[in-house]
């Protein structure tokens, strides 16, 4: 299974379809999509009854905004009622070809069914994202992301860099950054991806292990995801300078698919870029209504899968709260971009304050040389709000004096104060103390016990 990309600059033609187009599109295969659920899914069956949803009555994706959202609570309900795909699965046990498991970070993972055609589909989506961040047929690529534990940064990647015409040399993360830059150093492949934390961290032990910088070791294109972070300019610098490379962004997600929001050459912001494939939807986190993706906006993204078969989800709540950062972009392409600022639950409330842990890291990251960037807030409240400030523990990079020390405590305590308006008490520690990615994202927030 291969693909070839529709021009030197898009892999397809649906990412320069106008507003209109995009429309006509989705609206004819939402409905295509709601008679296959009404026909072969159990759980949509059951949910549409119990609220009541007429799905004759669904002609359009405005329509949407009348019909329920789903949770990822019902999921994990309907896997452990029908193991081992739930009642959401909605094709035959003969056809699905494939199954899929989400990183698990809270108790099970999520397992997520997949059709010969499903995997053509999750490709294409892909194959979009990737070569959107500069990704190009006949590159040869070092695979960053985890390979072990059915993670869709594993084989579904590999599948989807199989389709563009890309050699992956799939090591993986859990080999160690050892191996990983040996294999570099070797077989100098000139695009690389994983997670942009655990990437930086790879580069700055290549001098140690391989004897060069990362800089020296032929990388042209880096693609980071799985953690969000990827977009921020310090972030994204530190990447770039580290590896001598293009570092771009893109998001996705193991219910819907692999990867499906790609950052063009303009590196502002993700695009949306298969309105033929998916619905992607901004709402309110609180209230559940709809929000326009005009500049500025910010949200949390729901999905509706199209083209799908073996586990179809509709208005799939994905807790990743989003900023847009634009509307048009001088690549040519027409989807609206976003930057994931984190999720909707892992957002903490400090003394009424909504803080996403990303914005605290780039505010450590800016004031590198003096600190690491390496941070941790140890949240020693239950849930995800606090009237006490937020305690902070920051690497020093440098010998610092105890006099400089102090001032580099405040500078942090100021500009976090200043920038997010939270108070946080910080504690420094010598680099090396905080423990570095070596599989695939950062816990940023450390839970202690309670005093």
């Amino acid at each position: 299974m291969r693909s070839v990309p529709f021009s030197a600059r898009y892999w397809s033609a649906v990412e320069t379809l106008s507003a209109q187009e995009a429309r006509r599109v989705q609206d004819e295969r939402l409905r295509e999509q709601l008679a296959y659920l009404t026909a072969h899914s159990a759980f949509y069956q059951a949910k549409f009854a119990e609220h009541g949803v007429d799905v004759g009555k669904i002609e359009t994706v405005t329509d949407l905004a009348g019909l329920p959202f789903t949770e990822k609570q019902e999921l994990r309900d309907s896997l452990a009622s029908a193991p081992p795909l739930g009642t959401h699965v909605a094709a035959a046990d003969a056809d699905i070809v494939q199954i899929q498991a989400s990183s698990g970070t809270t108790g099970s993972p999520s397992y997520v069914g997949l059709t010969e055609s499903d995997i053509r589909t999750w490709s294409e989506l892909g194959a979009r994202a990737l070569y959107a961040n500069g990704f190009r047929p006949g590159d040869r690529l070092l695979h960053g992301f985890g390979m072990s534990k059915g993670f869709v940064g594993g084989l579904p990647i590999v599948q989807i860099l199989q389709y563009m015409g890309i050699v992956d040399i799939p090591i993986g993360a859990e080999a160690g950054a050892e191996r990983l830059l040996r294999v570099q150093a070797d077989q100098r492949p000139n695009a690389l991806i994983g997670t942009p934390y655990f990437l930086t961290h790879l580069a700055e032990q290549a001098p140690q292990i391989v004897g060069r910088a990362a800089a020296d070791l032929g990388v042209r294109a880096i693609s980071v995801g799985g953690e969000p972070g990827g977009g921020l300019p310090a972030v994204r610098e530190k990447l770039e300078s580290l590896w001598g490379a293009t570092a771009r962004e893109m998001l996705g997600g193991t219910d819907i698919a692999c990867t499906y929001w790609g950052e063009c050459e303009v590196g502002d912001g993700m695009h949306f870029l298969s309105p033929d494939l998916m619905i992607a939807e901004l709402i309110d986190p609180e209230t559940g209504d709809q929000v326009a993706p005009v500049e500025g906006a910010s949200g949390e993204l729901v999905y509706t899968a199209l083209r799908r078969q073996a586990s179809p989800l509709l208005r799939f709540r994905t807790r990743d709260h989003v900023v847009v950062t634009g509307t048009d972009c001088a690549c040519g392409r027409t989807g609206y971009k976003v930057r994931c600022v984190g999720r909707t639950d892992d957002m903490l409330i400090v003394r009424g304050i909504n803080l996403f842990p990303s914005a605290v890291k780039e505010l450590v990251m800016e004031l590198a040389p003096a600190t690491t960037g390496e941070m941790r807030i140890r949240a020693d409240f239950e849930g995800h709000s606090t009237q006490r400030p937020l305690p902070l523990v920051v690497e020093y990079a440098l010998d610092l004096t105890s006099e400089q020390r102090d001032d580099l405590r405040a500078t942090i305590e100021n500009r976090v104060r200043s920038a997010l308006n939270v108070k946080t008490i910080v504690q420094l520690v010598p680099d090396g103390t905080l423990k570095r990615p070596d599989h695939v994202k950062v816990a940023l927030i450390e839970r202690v016990p309670t005093p």
